[in-house]
């Protein structure tokens, strides 16, 4: 099996439509276009989370939340259990992170040769506030709306920062090629909010062009009373009216145009580097942005737009065309070791994951995605299977969408006649793979013995809080 380098560009909150190649009108991603015209593009990629630690704890390990009991971004991964950075490393690849990890911190051994301006949880806690799930008064919502448009932000700064260290170590290393194989976990902050764009990508948008989020409907579930406590938790619409919509709509464009600069910047050094041919290129997100639509702002729902992400394979080793079947961004930590040309054995890999490169697509495969995080009065459950889509709440009813008739969630369907034995297979097929209510249970009983950790309720209270993790220096 021939070796190759392996390059992963990670960017946060970059929900899937918000790209050319998927689809969007207004979208100015010219590098990510061309790397999904010559590369395998997968249309229903999801998330194992629809928050970012949870979800980067499953990335690394190829586990689902319910496995590695990361629940919240209070509970970040720690170095274990084994990732597929360890396994490259052990195989002897240089495994170089630059940029957002948003694990516990640089003291665990997170499987890397280098950490190069890593971005980890707050203090090795991380956001300790969302542990108490029954609150709903964490956030003022006109600080999200204040920062909205044209300007600068530690966010932007930051990544600028991270790419320049990307292109050093690119230029560097192609310097060094009797090295080794390598492989880079790229990883950005942006589009990630604050929404305040740097000027000379919000100019590339007009405002009164945007697209308008989808409105709140009854029809589309999202009256649900788990998702009124999480708007009633998180409710960054209430400050906006339609003009600050299509400000922060075009705003979020922008900052997409700024990692698609980033990522043309990236990959012309590869190409200068002359190891662009040896080298294999994988781009996604950790997880989507409601931007608006049903009144949601950020993430933290299952719908499409909060748990979709792109993620194009491109580079040495890829194929070309694109793949409709359901996956999850759990299957990267086969696809990468396939793709470095390392042996998953003689220790298998995690059991749910599977190679994106060899699977077989035609097969109907159940894919999970879960929150238990704040504003979450139960667990959250989605179920992909087909053209069908669950969403279990433990101890409130289940919804039912049908993605092939459908595709924007506009009709919730668990209460009609005809559709009854359809969500009670949706509803078997969740517990092949877990039992909701005792997930719901060992999270909350996890999330009390970290809560106890911390001091109990009163420290929490006490402690700093923030909507999202500070750069570096901010």
């Amino acid at each position: 099996m021939s070796r190759r380098n392996v390059i992963v560009i990670m960017t946060d909150e970059l929900r899937r439509d918000a790209l050319g190649c998927y689809g969007s009108p207004v979208a100015r991603t010219p590098t990510i276009n061309a790397l999904a015209e010559n590369g395998l593009v997968f249309d229903a990629c999801y998330t194992p989370s629809p928050i970012c630690v949870p979800a980067r704890a499953s990335i690394a390990t190829g586990r689902y939340v319910h496995e590695t009991r990361c629940w919240s971004n209070a509970q970040p991964y720690h170095g274990e259990p084994e990732s597929w950075h360890h396994r490259l490393r052990d195989a002897g690849f240089h495994t170089v992170s630059i940029g957002k990890l948003h694990f516990r911190g640089a003291d665990d051994d997170n499987g890397f040769s280098q950490e190069i301006e890593p971005v980890h949880v707050r203090n090795g806690q991380g956001w300790i506030h969302g542990l108490l799930r029954d609150r709903d008064d964490l956030f003022d919502p006109s600080s999200f709306a204040e920062h909205i448009g044209p300007g600068d932000d530690p966010y932007t700064d930051y990544d600028e920062k991270v790419c320049a260290k990307a292109i050093e170590w690119i230029a560097d290393r192609g310097k060094r090629r009797e090295d080794g194989n390598w492989c880079m976990f790229l990883s950005f902050l942006r589009p990630h909010y604050p929404l305040t764009c740097p000027p000379r990508f919000y100019e590339q948008f007009d405002p009164d062009r945007m697209p308008m989020p989808i409105p709140a409907d009854p029809l589309s579930g999202d009256g649900h009373p788990v998702l009124e406590w999480m708007r009633r938790s998180c409710n960054y619409d209430a400050p906006f009216d339609d003009e600050m919509r299509r400000i922060a709509i075009a705003s979020y464009h922008g900052l997409c145009s700024f990692v698609d600069d980033m990522v043309a910047q990236v990959l012309a050094a590869l190409e200068a580097s002359g190891m662009a041919e040896d080298t294999a290129i994988i781009f996604t997100s950790d997880h989507g942005e409601c931007l608006g639509d049903r009144g949601f702002w950020t993430k933290m729902v299952m719908y499409e737009e909060a748990v979709t992400v792109p993620l194009i394979i491109a580079g040495a080793g890829a194929k070309k065309g694109r793949i409709s079947a359901p996956v999850s961004l759990i299957d990267l930590y086969p696809t990468i070791l396939e793709l470095a040309g390392v042996h998953a054995k003689p220790r298998p890999v995690p059991r749910h994951a599977r190679s994106l490169l060899t699977e077989d697509h035609d097969e109907v495969r159940s894919i999970l995605s879960e929150y238990h995080d704040y504003g979450a009065q139960t667990a959250m459950f989605m179920l992909r299977k087909g053209r069908w889509k669950l969403v279990c709440y433990p101890g409130f009813p289940s919804q039912l969408f049908d993605l092939g008739a459908d595709p924007g969630e506009r009709h919730e369907l668990s209460g009609e006649v005809e559709h009854q034995g359809v969500l009670a297979e949706m509803e078997e097929a969740l517990r092949a793979i877990i039992d909701p209510q005792e997930v719901n249970r060992l999270a909350f009983a996890d999330q009390a013995d970290r809560i106890a950790e911390l001091g109990g309720r009163e420290a929490i209270l006490g402690a700093e809080n923030f909507d999202h993790t500070p750069a570096p220096g901010a």
